[in-house]
Order: structure tokens, then C-alpha cells, then sequence
């Protein structure tokens, strides 16, 4: 009996988002690792070219699947070490990755109209 596939095929490796829990090619997550925040203090770490050594997991690259992995406590239990690992480190990339990205989109777009949140 052949397996039917739940969604439609991804190309490449896949990956699951843990804010979310939906699936996404590797490709359109970011991964995040275990790591240091500014004072040394242990912390979930962003890793865009997905190179850091070690455990990683994956998250889309919105704020709401960071919010959701946040609620959820999941950075630390995803990559296997303490309970309620901060992940500020994340947050600060992704507010910072949304800045540039609106600032790029009205050089693109002069015309349009910035939304704030």
C-alpha cells in the first residue's frame, strides 16, 4: 500500500518550525543554536548561514513564530539543555531583520504607505 503524503511535496530538506509546528523547507527557517548572549550568559543564539557547530532548531523568521516558541518554552527544550533558555538573542535579530526589511521595502515602494504595529 503506498503512504499518501499529508502536504505537498518540499524540495530539499525539511524542517519543522517550533513556534508553529508547521513543516517549511530547511531553507525558509532559521536556525537557531544554544549559545552566549551579550553577557555570557546562556542563551538561544540566531544562526543564519546554518553553520555553528552543535544542536540546532528551526523557526521561521516572524515574529510570531518567535512569540509562539517563546510561550511555548520551547528553545530549550528543542535544543535539549535547561528549561526556559532566554532567547532574546532571537527576538533582537528578528526586530532588527524587520527594520531592514521595511526600510528596503520603502526604497523599493516610495509610494506606500508604512503600516505601524
Amino acid at each position: 500500500m503506498a503512504r499518501q503524503p499529508s502536504s505537498p511535496a518540499l524540495a530539499g530538506p525539511v524542517r519543522t518550525c517550533i513556534g508553529c509546528r508547521r513543516r517549511a523547507a530547511k531553507r525558509e527557517l532559521l536556525r537557531v543554536t544554544a549559545g552566549s548572549d551579550a553577557d555570557g550568559r546562556p542563551a538561544a543564539v540566531p544562526d543564519p548561514p546554518a553553520t555553528a557547530p552543535g544542536r540546532g532548531a528551526h523557526l521561521h523568521p516572524t515574529t510570531e513564530c518567535y512569540d509562539l516558541a517563546v510561550r511555548r518554552r520551547a528553545f530549550g527544550r528543542a535544543l535539549r539543555v535547561q528549561p526556559g533558555l532566554p532567547a532574546a538573542p532571537v527576538g533582537d535579530y528578528l526586530a532588527t531583520r524587520t527594520d531592514q526589511q521595511d526600510q528596503h521595502d520603502q526604497r523599493d515602494h516610495p509610494d506606500a504607505v508604512p503600516t505601524t504595529t
